[in-house]
Parts: C-alpha cells; structure tokens; sequence
C-alpha cells in the first residue's frame, strides 16, 4: 500500500510540476515575446531548456519545501497529506490559468501543504512560513518593482541621446540574454519545490532520511517535467503578461526580466526562499512601466492580479483539506 502510495505521490507532483511549468512559462518568455525580440516558438524552445538547467542549479529552496514547511506523519496518513496538499495546488493552477492570471504555483503548493496538514492535525512549522514564504512574499514584489524602476530609469539616462530605433534593435538581442536569465531563474526556484514536495513523500514512506542528498532521477525527472509543460506553453497568462498590464517595449522587456532574475537567484541561493516567480516578474513589470507614467500601467488589470495572490494560499488550502478529507476516507 505504502509504495503504491508513493508512486502514486510522485506522479501527482510531477503532474503539478508540468502545470507549473505552462502555468508560468509566461514567466519567462512574454516580455520577449510582446516584444518580438523573440518568436513564441524560440522563446519556449529557450525558457524549456533552461528551465531544465536551471532545476539543477541548487537545492536550498528544495530543502525548505521538502522540510521547513509541513511536518507529517510517516506511513500512508503522511502520504495521504502530500498528495492532498499537491491536489490543492493543482487545482488552484489549472483555475487560475484558466482566467488567465499569472498567480503564484509556489504559493498554491505551499497552501495546498498547509491545508491538508492543518486538515490532518499534523505540524505545521508556522516559523518556516512565516519566515520562509509569507515575509519573502511580502518582500519580493517590493523589490522586483523598486529594481525594475531603477533598471529602467538608468536606461533611460544612459541611452537618452541614443536613436529610439537603433536601441529598440539592440535591447531585442540583450533581451535574448535577460529572458534566458530569467528562464534559469524559474527552473532554479520552481523546479526545486517539486522535488522538495517528492523528498518529503520519499522521507514520509521511509525510503529517504532527513539529510540526505536529493536522489539524482529526483532532480532530472522533475527538471523534465517543467521543461515539458513550458514547452505546451500558457498563452492565456502570457497576453496578461506581455500585454494586458503594459504595452512593452524591447528596453522595458529587458529591464524587467533582469531585475526579476536578479531577485530570483538572491532569493534562492541566498537565502533558499522559495519565492514566486510570478509576483516577481509580475511587479518588475509594473516598476518598469511606471517610470514612464504611473498612468501607463492597467492598475484595474494589476489589482485583479494581486487579488489572485492574496487567495492563492487559503483558496489551495480549502481546495488540499476536502481533497484529503477525500482521500483519507477512501484510503485509510
């Protein structure tokens, strides 16, 4: 029962990495895109492959997720919670990308981990969330958007008396280089969280101990499924992205995407915070546009979108807790 359970685990997370994956490719490649600096298929095409780079850059933010988060109990009822929590996740994507809003998978999966343990009166490490989730999600947003302000307005001195169509050209190729930046970031932050979420089913069923080293098919089948669903691509929260928030241009695209890569590696390899790549690049976006004017940015579009981020967690939470109310009462 226990290793049919696990298995079971293991394909349900790596279903949530691939809807990761299309869910947030936007992440990456709609600036390029909006821009032209890239063609869809090129820009899905460089976002997969370095997604799946990028998942083997580290695993700081892989140990958070895997045990900083929840603490279940070992056999079939810790299963049970995992599963539920990775349902809940799954869930709020598919429901968010639906209506196209670039919410966050990180915080889904971390919702969706809270809700089933607090379902299942198991630990919940409030320390971790707090520290680890809910203050970094505080704070991400705020820096990507000062970052991408200030990216944008040292554009703006330095090439103030730089030909408007000669720079547009030569942004479109830098943003070749920032997109592919930001691609790696992704695969570094995201890709890490699922193969957190499968240590922590491994360590539940007792076939990992705390501590130990993340098994390598761990990291490439999850480095794998991300590649693939950025591949399949998400163009519904990509037009939301690239278009709806702002109308980019080629040095907006690239200021943006630097700055929301540059947070990302801090974040994860600093300080192994598993943080959203949506909300990052999401508010670098909205930094970039607002040193044009303030009135540039679609504020009704971005309220809509911060609405999104305030439900995520205790929307994939309720969505975790009946998916494991569910399934504890057809399995235990």
């Amino acid at each position: 029962m226990e290793l049919a359970l696990i298995i079971g685990v293991v394909v349900v997370a790596l279903v949530f990495d691939y809807t990761n994956g299309f869910h947030d490719a936007a992440n990456a490649i709609a600036t390029s895109v909006s821009t032209r600096a890239l063609t869809p298929k090129a820009a899905l095409f460089m976002a997969a492959a370095m997604n799946f780079l990028g998942a083997h850059l580290g695993e700081q933010v892989a140990k958070t997720v895997g045990s900083g988060i929840i603490d279940p109990p070992q056999g079939v009822s810790g299963l049970v919670i995992v599963g539920a929590g990775l349902i809940g996740a799954i869930v709020w994507n598919l429901i968010t990308w639906y209506f196209g809003l670039p919410s966050s998978s990180s915080h889904a999966l971390i919702g969706g981990l809270v809700g089933s343990a607090l379902a299942a009166s198991a630990t919940v490490h409030w320390d971790g969330v707090v520290n680890k989730v809910v203050i970094p999600m505080v704070i991400s947003p705020l820096v990507g958007f000062t970052l991408g302000a200030m990216i944008m307005v040292a554009i703006y001195w330095i090439f103030r008396h730089a030909q408007p169509g000669k720079t547009n050209r030569g942004f479109r190729y830098a943003q070749t280089v920032s997109a592919a930046g930001m691609a790696l970031g992704h695969g570094l932050q995201d890709a890490q969280k699922t193969m957190g979420v499968i240590f922590l089913a491994l360590t539940v069923g007792g076939y990992a101990q705390p501590g130990e080293e993340i098994p390598q098919w761990v990291i490439l089948s999850a480095a794998t499924a991300i590649s693939l669903g950025t591949w399949a691509g998400g163009w519904r929260i990509m037009r939301t992205l690239g278009r709806r928030i702002i109308a980019l241009d080629p040095p907006q695209g690239f200021a943006a995407e630097t700055a929301a890569s540059s947070v990302l590696y801090v974040a994860a390899i600093g300080f192994g915070a598993p943080i959203s790549t949506t909300h990052v690049v999401t508010s670098a976006i909205m930094g970039v546009g607002a040193t044009k004017r303030l009135s540039a940015v679609r504020w009704g579009i971005a309220g809509n979108i911060v609405t999104a981020w305030v439900l995520t967690i205790p929307a994939a939470a309720l969505v975790a807790a009946i998916a494991f109310y569910i399934i504890h009462w057809l399995v235990v």
